[in-house]
């Protein structure tokens, strides 16, 4: 008889498992994500650098992750001579960053379920957030081109400091499912554009009467990013995983 009860309680859960496939997601996930960067301050030539952040996500639903990313990047530009930059400015920022941002995927308002191009779709998102930028910067403060003037002159700004930033994110997320059709695994593609407010991206704060400085700071990040999933199973309200 007992013997009987487990088969029959077995089958049963069994049998529901296989009901709730591909409607199940896991609540957390981890990630790595390296970035392409290049910033946009008052020195008008900037270069290309690479950064990476680690993360981690609360899944409210497999469409509305909502990520604290802990970044490290370097950005730079200018030059010593005047085709570089005219005042012989140059800097070079590694920079930390802490960010909390959130992203809707279009899969959680979209109808995916008869239609092979809106499952397609459903993975592109588009979001925002907050954050908190470390300054760390390597600046030359002294005038080092003779047409500027005495070479006494020193560029005002502040080496280290701490900025408040909004980024802006769009891309698309590759879901990767498990034998259960739960997504296990996410592979990013996407950009992002910080804005950033305050003078401390580059190091330099001067004065508008004597430099053209009326533009916030910004830098953009075009991000390749890795995650997995893990934590407690929850369902959802439709298929996740179409085909």
């Amino acid at each position: 008889m007992k013997k009987f009860i487990l088969f029959f309680v077995f089958t049963f859960i069994t049998i529901i498992v296989k009901a709730q496939a591909g409607y199940n997601y896991k609540q957390f996930a981890i990630g790595l994500d390296i970035s392409y960067e290049r910033g946009y301050t008052n020195i008008s030539r900037q270069d290309n650098n690479f950064s990476e952040n680690i993360n981690f996500t609360y899944n409210y639903s497999p469409y509305i992750p909502v990520t604290a990313e802990l970044q490290f990047g370097k950005l730079s530009g200018g030059g010593l001579i005047a085709s570089l930059d005219p005042y012989g400015r140059q800097y070079t920022n590694h920079y930390e960053g802490l960010i909390l941002h959130g992203d809707f995927q279009l899969g959680e308002v979209i109808d995916y379920s008869e239609s092979n191009i809106l499952n397609i779709l459903k993975n592109f998102y588009f979001g925002t957030g907050m954050g908190i930028i470390f300054n760390s910067n390597t600046v030359q403060r002294t005038n080092v081109i003779d047409a500027n003037g005495p070479r006494t002159y020193v560029f005002p700004g502040s080496n280290a400091s701490i900025n408040f930033t909004v980024p802006f994110r769009f891309g698309y997320e590759f879901k990767i499912y498990n034998d259960y059709e739960e997504p296990y695994m996410a592979i990013d593609l996407g950009y992002v554009h910080n804005m950033v407010f305050g003078e401390g991206l580059d190091g330099y704060d001067d004065p508008t009467s004597k430099f053209k400085n009326n533009a916030t700071n910004q830098y953009r990040q075009i991000v390749v990013g890795v995650k997995f999933s893990f934590g407690n199973v929850t369902s959802y309200n439709k298929l996740i995983r179409r085909f």
